[in-house]
C-alpha cells in the first residue's frame, strides 16, 4: 500500500500532520489502494499561496504559448491512456471500456483547449465619439479552486482545469476522496507537459479542505461538480464573499419513448443511459417515461434485457456494470429502494437480491427496474445515483413532456420518436439543458456546451467554447486619440 502526498509548487510534498484516509477498491474492499492526507487549512494556504505567485507569471505568457503545454498533456494523456484507465477503474469501479472513454474526454478538450488559446476574441466596437476606439479583451481571472466528483474522476475535471489554464488562471484542485490517485495522475502529466510550478496544485481530503479552499481570500472562482445541497452551500458562501461561482449538480432526467420510435434503439439506450457507469452519472437516466400503447410490451423487453447484464470487477473484460462506489452510497440505494417499495411502485428487476460470488466482496446492486411510478413518489423526483430505473405511463406527448418537466432538475432529457413535429417540440418544450433525439441522456461531447437549469447548476455551462466564459473576466478599454476632452455620458445631442 503505497502513501501518497498532495502536490504543492511542482512537488509531491507530505503534510505536518498524520491523519489519512484510505483510498478503497469498491469492487473489492480488501483492496486497498493507498493513503491520502486529509489536509488542513494550513496545507491549503501553501497550495493557494503557490498558485497566486505562480499566476504573476502564467497569465502574462502569450495564450498560444501556454496552448503549446496543454496540447502536450494531451499527448501524455493519449500515451497513458491504457494504464490510467486501469489505475481509474481500481478505484471508482466502472469498467475499463468506460475509463477509456473518460481519458479521452481529456485527451479531447487539452487539444480543444489548445486550439482555443489562438481564439480568445475580444470585440471592438465604434465609438460615439470621434477620434476614440473602443475595444474589449479576456483577461484571467486569478487562482481557481476546482472540486470535482469521483465518477468521471479525469473527464470532469479536465473540462475545469484544461479551459482554466489556457485562459490564463492557476489552479487548486480538492478531488474527491473517492478517486484521489486519478488526480496525482493528472499532476503527473501536466508537470510533464512542462505546465510550470506552482500553476496546477492538487490538494487532498474530505470537506473541510474544500471549505478551506472555498473561503480562501486568495482563490477568486471556484468551479465546483457535486451534489446539489453541497453546491447551494458553496454559492451561498461565494455570494457572501463576492466569489464567482460556476456550479454542476444533480440531475434527475427522463428518456420518452413514443410508439413511432425505434423500439429496439430506445430498449439500447435507456439500458446504456439508466445502468452504464452503474447509474452514477449526473446524466443517467433514472426515469423512463413510456407512452401507454407500448407500456407492457416495452417492459417485458427491458427486463429480459437488463437480466442479462454481467456485474464484476471492472478490470475484467467480460464486465458490463461495476460496482457502487462505497458503502454508504449502497445504504442510500437501499434506502430509496425501499422507499419506492413502500409508496407502492412495484420492483420487477432487483431490488436488495443477494449478491454472490466474488462480488460479495465489493459494492456491487443488481439493475434495479420500479414499474407504475407516479409523479407523487420519491422515487420519481429524487435522485439516487444508483442502478435504478423509474418507469411511468404517459397517455400523449404532451403529458409525457409534462412528466418529465415534473421536476426540480433540469440538466438532460431524451426523446425517441419517428415523428420530427414530435422532436422538435420535445426539443422547444423540455425543459433541460440538454436534450437527446433517439439517443439516452448520456453521451455529452467536449466540444459543446455543457450544463442544466433549475437544480442543477447556476446558469453556467461547461465543454465547448462556453468554458471560457468561466474563466475569463472582460476588460473594456477606450483609446482617445483626439487631443482633446470628450465627455461620454453626457448629453452630447
Amino acid at each position: 500500500m503505497e502513501n501518497f502526498h498532495n502536490y504543492i509548487n511542482g512537488m509531491f510534498v507530505a503534510t505536518s500532520h498524520q491523519r489519512t484516509f484510505e483510498n478503497i477498491n469498491p469492487a473489492d474492499r480488501d483492496d486497498i489502494i493507498g493513503t491520502f492526507p486529509l489536509s488542513t487549512s494550513e496545507d491549503v494556504n501553501s497550495a493557494v499561496k503557490a498558485a497566486k505567485d505562480a499566476f504573476i507569471t502564467w497569465s502574462k505568457m502569450p495564450a498560444p504559448k501556454r496552448g503549446d503545454l496543454l496540447r502536450k498533456a494531451g499527448d501524455i494523456f493519449t500515451k497513458r491512456k491504457e494504464e490510467l484507465a486501469r489505475i481509474m477503474t481500481r478505484e471508482m469501479g466502472k469498467p475499463v471500456f468506460e475509463t477509456l472513454g473518460d481519458i479521452q474526454e481529456a485527451i479531447d478538450t487539452a487539444y480543444y483547449a489548445a486550439t482555443e488559446t489562438r481564439r480568445l476574441f475580444g470585440y471592438t466596437a465604434p465609438s460615439e465619439m470621434e477620434n476614440k476606439m473602443n475595444l474589449s479583451f479576456r483577461t484571467p481571472i486569478g487562482v481557481c479552486g476546482i472540486i470535482t466528483a469521483w465518477n468521471f474522476p479525469i473527464a470532469v475535471p479536465s473540462w475545469k482545469i484544461l479551459p482554466a489554464l489556457a485562459c490564463g488562471n492557476t489552479i487548486v484542485f480538492k478531488p474527491s476522496d473517492d478517486s484521489p490517485h486519478s488526480a496525482q495522475i493528472f499532476a503527473e502529466i501536466l508537470e510533464e507537459a512542462g505546465i510550470p510550478k506552482g500553476v496546477f496544485n492538487v490538494i487532498h481530503g474530505d470537506g473541510l479542505a474544500g471549505s478551506a479552499l472555498v473561503e480562501h481570500p486568495d482563490v477568486k472562482l471556484i468551479g465546483f461538480t457535486g451534489s446539489t445541497g453541497t453546491g447551494k452551500i458553496i454559492a451561498e458562501r461565494c455570494g457572501a464573499l463576492n466569489k464567482k461561482c460556476s456550479l454542476e449538480m444533480g440531475g434527475k432526467n427522463a428518456q420518452i419513448v413514443m410508439p413511432d420510435a425505434n423500439l429496439d434503439l430506445a430498449l439500447d439506450g435507456v439500458l446504456w443511459g439508466a445502468f452504464g457507469t452503474t447509474g452514477q452519472r449526473c446524466t443517467a437516466t433514472s426515469r423512463l417515461i413510456l407512452h401507454e400503447d407500448i407500456y407492457d410490451s416495452f417492459i417485458n423487453a427491458l427486463i429480459t434485457k437488463a437480466t442479462s447484464i454481467k456485474l464484476g470487477n471492472g478490470l475484467n473484460e467480460s464486465t458490463q456494470m461495476g460496482p457502487v462506489i462505497n458503502s454508504k452510497q449502497l445504504e442510500k440505494i437501499k434506502g430509496y429502494v425501499s422507499i419506492a417499495r413502500n409508496e407502492g411502485a412495484i420492483c420487477v428487476l432487483g431490488g436488495d437480491e443477494e449478491i454472490a460470488g466474488d462480488c460479495a466482496k465489493g459494492n456491487f446492486y443488481k439493475p434495479t427496474i420500479f414499474i407504475d411510478v407516479t409523479e407523487d413518489m420519491t422515487i420519481f423526483k429524487e435522485e439516487i445515483f444508483g442502478p435504478v430505473l423509474a418507469i411511468s405511463k404517459a397517455h400523449s406527448l404532451d403529458h409525457a413532456i409534462q412528466m418529465a418537466n415534473n421536476c426540480e432538475y433540469g440538466l438532460s432529457s431524451s426523446i425517441f420518436t419517428g415523428n420530427v413535429d414530435a422532436a422538435f417540440r420535445a426539443i422547444r418544450d423540455i425543459e433541460a439543458g440538454i436534450t437527446y433525439i433517439n439517443a439516452p441522456t448520456i453521451g455529452a461531447e467536449a466540444h459543446m456546451p455543457f450544463g442544466g437549469i433549475k437544480g442543477t447548476g447556476n446558469g453556467h455551462r461547461e465543454g465547448g467554447w462556453t468554458a471560457f466564459e468561466i474563466f475569463t473576466e472582460w476588460k473594456t478599454v477606450y483609446v482617445d486619440y483626439s487631443g482633446s476632452l470628450q465627455r461620454a455620458q453626457i448629453d452630447n445631442y
